[in-house]
């Protein structure tokens, strides 16, 4: 399997698109303008989402196939308030849901949205970039998490849930061709091996798709060329009895995706004659170089592009034993990735921003369940959760053409954590339902032997350093259902995010003094109603009170700024309203709307103009009341048709969602701007066969965006979206 085939639990409002609706739970057989039934396990028992009080988004893997979505950054796209921000173009996704996210392109700190695959945690975010395929379901919850499994986060958890052996040998096909010479290939075959035992395996491909050249030589960039593959075995002895293995890795060679120039290029002045580099008015446009004594010391040839080379495989057991009115869960797992990244992040042959990432990440997690299992009033789950995590990491950045040399960082870091956690449900009406969960844990992150230094000059002394959080955290809930098509639900729940440090000030070893876990208080007001079989609407109403806040701020070095992180209290709010229609038979209609604004309380901030100035000034900003830099509204939706012609099924389909600007706290020329995303399909196959043919656009109308936009020395750079493109599907199942 590769890095991001998922599953989830928990969360709350339902996010909903063509074929990821909600449920319906009237007794009468569905209709062709019924709102589908969805079943989600977000509180570790199988239930309609709509029976749910919490903010949850579900979307299918065929909702995931049409849409185009291969990676789990691309679900900001399908789901509000979500956002996932590619950190300077490369592998480290930084992840913010409902506002609360963490801004860090290093490996070493843990991420404000847990991401789950099977139930398995994926707590380094560059681990998560693999391919998404065989997916069942996606599910993204919103709030903090963490009484009813695993990890502990402040802002949401994803969970990709993958398909599981089937009873009866069944397999499929699909292949993709789109713009750029772009390919994708996915296949699966599933069935029994023995009486008691099923097995499935699938794989997938990406290759192509490059659409930039670079601006001085014409070559290419951004082939994809990456591989994944998950057997799964599951076995079933007796009635009280089931395990499922999951053993899956990847291969991710893939160039990286271009950056271009946003702000005109000085560069060249220590090594060789002044020149200009004019800004990029083509977002198409790129360019990189390598220095070989920096290639020479990332293992590359000095004409390599940039792109990755990174490994990695995994391997869990979740295994289920009922008992008396009981059900015994253990999932055991273990999961590496072998990182080897090179970035150009002055997006130019000048060699002032050139980047390397050597990773070497171990996780090993234990999880212990014990839940109720009959018709009670009462309904409980309780848990115990370890993980244990080693981080061997070497980050070089090569500066020769601005500073006349290069630095390296080296270090290891060890995480280890235990909790316990539990939640129990009590029923005291047909009418009125209580919920209270606790969750208790002890998680000490030791950073050892760091060291830093330029151009092979004797490094800082070695450094170790620790930091430890014992947070209490927990959910009170209650549920209410006026009518049986009525939920709802008010929540107050506390979760936690571990310390860290800033691990990339190259020779400033005070980059590492820990910063403070942050604490968040969200309190929430939900429904959930279905008026008709036809039609169903979600909201909910959220306020969130941040206490220390892990902000990225800087310290002002000798050559200007350096990120470094640091903590502030803040509040948040916003709200999201959620619906699908099925007005006629085939039509089905979603749509979703979210608004979040945010504001400092207590915030103290680098002036980063003072400090970029020659020579540098220290000098400090109270930001105390200013807005929290995010973009406030989202929008999105789907509207698709099905029909019949001449004995062949039709469906056309469109999807479609707006993001708005997304200011930066760097300053407006970093702003990202607001922008639209449109992509369409007709999908044509025979009623009586096993096959059908899409032909698909994405980014329909070929809209000029950005992902992100930062500086790195004097490059001021942005990475840009996708153009349009245009391709085709063939599936075949058997």
């Amino acid at each position: 399997m590769n890095r991001l085939m998922v599953s989830v639990s928990a969360g709350a409002l339902l996010a909903l698109s063509a074929t990821s609706v909600a449920a319906q739970r009237a007794p009468d057989e569905p209709t062709a303008t019924t709102v589908d039934e969805v079943i989600v396990t977000a509180q570790r028992r199988e239930q309609a989402a709509q029976d749910v009080g919490i903010a949850l988004s579900v979307l299918s893997g065929e909702s995931l196939t049409q849409q185009g979505v291969t990676n789990v950054n691309q679900l900001q796209n399908a789901t509000p308030n979500l956002e996932v921000e590619p950190a300077f173009g490369g592998g480290a996704a930084q992840f913010r849901m409902r506002g609360v996210g963490f801004q860090d392109y290093a490996s070493n700190n843990s991420p404000t949205v847990g991401v789950y695959v099977n139930e398995v945690a994926y707590p380094v975010p560059v681990m998560t970039q693999g391919l998404i395929f065989d997916i069942d379901r996606v599910e993204v919850l919103r709030g903090p998490q963490g009484t009813l499994y695993g990890r502990n986060t402040t802002g949401g958890a994803i969970s990709f849930v993958t398909k599981r052996p089937t009873e009866d040998l069944s397999a499929g096909l699909m292949t993709e061709w789109g713009s750029h010479n772009l390919f994708r290939g996915e296949g699966y075959v599933s069935g029994p091996l023995a009486e008691t035992l099923r097995g499935r395996l699938a794989v997938s491909t990406e290759q192509g798709g490059a659409w930039q050249r670079n601006r001085d030589t014409g070559e290419s960039l951004g082939d994809a060329d990456r591989t994944g593959a998950r057997a799964l075995l599951e076995w079933t002895p007796n009635e009280t009895f089931t395990a499922l293995l999951d053993v899956h890795g990847g291969v991710d060679k893939s160039e990286n995706q271009g950056l271009y120039l946003i702000s005109d290029l000085h560069t060249g002045a220590i090594n060789r004659p002044s020149y200009l580099i004019p800004a990029d008015k083509d977002r198409s446009k790129t360019g990189w170089g390598l220095s070989q004594r920096f290639a020479d010391a990332i293992g590359r040839d000095v004409n390599a592009k940039p792109g990755r080379d990174n490994s990695s495989w995994g391997a869990s057991l979740n295994a289920n034993l009922a008992l008396k009115g009981m059900n015994l869960s253990s999932i055991t797992s273990y999961e590496t990735l072998d990182r080897s990244e090179y970035g150009d992040w002055d997006s130019s042959a000048s060699v002032e921003a050139d980047t390397f990432f050597g990773s070497d990440v171990n996780v090993l997690s234990q999880e212990l369940r014990l839940a109720s299992d009959n018709d009670s009033p009462l309904t409980w789950v309780a848990g115990f959760y370890y993980s244990k995590q080693d981080l061997n990491e070497r980050y070089f950045s090569d500066f020769i053409d601005i500073y006349g040399t290069y630095a390296q960082v080296t270090y290891d870091q060890k995480v280890e954590s235990w909790s316990l956690f539990g939640q129990a449900e009590y029923a005291f009406s047909e009418r009125w339902k209580a919920i209270l969960g606790l969750r208790y844990e002890e998680e000490t992150r030791e950073l050892e032997g760091f060291g830093s230094a330029f151009g092979g000059a004797t490094a800082l002394p070695p450094t170790s350093v620790d930091t430890k959080m014992t947070p209490l955290t927990g959910k009170a809930a209650l549920e209410f259902k006026p009518a049986d098509n009525v939920l709802i639900y008010g929540s107050a729940s506390r979760g936690a995010k571990s310390g860290g440090f800033t691990t990339y000030n190259t020779g400033d070893s005070s980059g590492i003094e820990p910063f403070d876990p942050e604490i968040l208080w969200a309190y929430e007001l939900g429904f959930k109603a279905d008026p008709s079989r036809a039609v169903q609407i979600n909201g909910a109403a959220y306020y969130y009170d941040y206490n220390g806040q892990q902000v990225l701020s800087a310290v002002c070095g000798a050559n200007g700024p350096v990120g470094r992180f640091t903590n502030a209290d803040s509040k948040i709010y916003g709200a999201e309203l959620e619906g699908v229609f099925r007005p006629t038979t085939g039509l089905r209609i979603s749509q979703n709307l979210s608004y979040k604004k945010g504001e400092y309380t207590d915030f103290v901030d680098l002036n980063i103009g003072a400090c970029q100035q020659t020579p540098p000034v220290t000098a400090y900003i109270d930001k105390s009341g200013q807005n929290i830099p995010f973009p406030a509204w989202s929008y999105g939706g789907s509207v698709s048709y099905d029909w019949t012609v001449s004995g062949f099924a039709v469906t056309a389909e469109a999807n479609y969602s707006y993001r708005d600007e997304y200011p930066s706290w760097l300053g407006a020329k970093y702003d990202v701007e607001a922008y639209w995303l449109a992509n369409a399909s007709i999908t044509v196959g025979p009623e009586d066969a096993d096959w059908s043919i899409a032909f698909w656009a994405r980014n329909l109308f070929d809209q000029d965006y950005d992902l992100t936009r930062n500086f790195f020395t004097s490059a001021d750079i942005a990475q840009p979206g996708r153009p349009r493109t245009i391709g085709a599907r063939l599936t075949l199942r058997y």
